[in-house]
């Protein structure tokens, strides 16, 4: 037992030199064959190892939050295709090169739904990095003052997924603009993007302060593209429209209802 446990963390199995003993234990209680029993001690050693390479990816993306996809609310918004979200979950996308787009109101899941398809991706075995829009643009914005502009570029073009959050929140002057469209070009059909906006498409001339430019982002972005358009209920209002507090878009969507 000494020795076995000796090479175990000499070959860095650290769970399988853990659970050594209890795994004896149960192979001997269940007359296992040798060829069995190595599978389970391996096995359960790429488990843990896995598990551990997913949790610092996971850390390494710097998702503001972690919620899987099981726990997003696809009843609350009926607009959603299930299916099509489900399909996107298996990461073809990614290696097709398509980016994803997710349009709706504040509060309807878009960042929940983003951080979700970028954990699989995650389990998948991709790199992935998230930033919101606001912070991506100051990121350059200083990168660029300080003459570290290439660099900066580099470290959000590297990843194989990038998801930018919120554009559209914040409005965004002509540099910005810029520096937006030099990173667009820089992963177009070589790394696939997840965005998040509460503005369509048509309204991207004001966020980005200048039509033509926003014009030649969405030109790259929706050549090879797939688009979520959620029109539902703010989640963070849920309470109040079922005690009757605020009403539903449902009944602010019809003739006379302000949205």
């Amino acid at each position: 037992m000494e020795r076995l446990g000796e090479h175990l963390h000499k070959l860095r199995l650290q769970k399988s030199a853990e659970r050594l003993e209890a795994l004896l234990q149960q192979a001997a209680t269940e007359e296992l064959p040798y060829a069995d029993f190595l599978e389970q001690v391996l096995g359960e050693e790429v488990a843990a190892k896995t598990a551990k390479n997913i949790s610092m990816r996971t850390a390494m993306a710097r998702f503001p939050f972690v919620k899987p996809l099981e726990t997003f609310d696809f009843t609350y918004q009926p607009s959603i295709d299930k299916r099509q979200v489900l399909t996107l979950a298996s990461c073809h996308y990614i290696e097709h090169g398509d980016n994803v787009i997710v349009l709706g109101p504040p509060g309807v899941g878009k960042t929940h739904l983003a951080v979700s398809l970028g954990i699989k991706a995650i389990e998948a075995g991709y790199r992935v990095l998230f930033t919101s829009a606001a912070q991506l643009i100051a990121t350059l914005t200083k990168a660029l003052a300080e003459g570290r502009l290439d660099e900066k570029l580099k470290l959000f073009t590297t990843p194989r997924l990038l998801i930018i959050d919120e554009i559209g929140y914040l409005p965004i002057d002509r540099v910005g603009a810029n520096l937006f469209f030099q990173l667009i070009s820089r992963r177009y059909e070589r790394g696939p993007m997840i965005l998040t906006s509460n503005q369509s498409f048509g309204a991207w001339g004001e966020v980005f302060g200048d039509r033509v430019i926003a014009t030649a982002i969405l030109d790259r972005l929706l050549h090879h593209a797939v688009t979520l358009n959620i029109r539902g209920n703010s989640y963070r209002l849920k309470e109040k429209l079922k005690a009757g507090l605020v009403r539903s878009f449902d009944e602010q969507s019809q003739p006379g209802g302000e949205i």
